[in-house]
């Protein structure tokens, strides 16, 4: 199966679905629908978010598969995010408590080896741009 265009190959505007088919039993259902921001996502976006559901949100996972830096990943993570309109809202500020309890967290779960030492790394700085958000 082809890959769905998503723009009109004349004039570069965004195309909407007509019909639907069940390959089962042959039902059709026409009409016009909109293609969410994921199914419009391009290459290289749309594989490399696909490779983070498939790794389950492991970056570890992801650095290995794409022989790429922790910071690399994230930074293309983030590309990705962006062109599918999906970048992250600020983080609404935390109190010093539940500052405190997300950072105990995430350093149990370094000392239990739950966590690369990289990844935790990475969730203290977002924790350190939450706490004035």
């Amino acid at each position: 199966m082809n890959d769905l265009p998503t723009q009109c190959p004349s004039c570069r505007s965004d195309l909407l679905v007509s019909r639907l088919t069940c390959p089962a039993c042959g039902t059709e259902v026409t009409g016009s629908f909109s293609l969410s921001s994921l199914a419009r996502l391009a290459e290289p976006h749309a594989s490399l978010l696909e490779l983070f559901l498939r790794v389950r949100g492991n970056v570890k996972d992801m650095e290995r598969l794409l022989g790429l830096s922790y910071p690399t990943v994230r930074a293309r993570l983030e590309e990705a995010l962006a062109a599918a309109g999906l970048d992250r809202e600020p983080a609404p500020a935390l109190t010093e408590a539940e500052l405190r309890q997300r950072r105990d967290l995430v350093l149990d779960q370094l000392e239990r080896g739950e966590l690369a030492a990289a990844d935790a790394a990475a969730k203290l700085r977002d924790l350190q741009g939450v706490r004035g958000a």
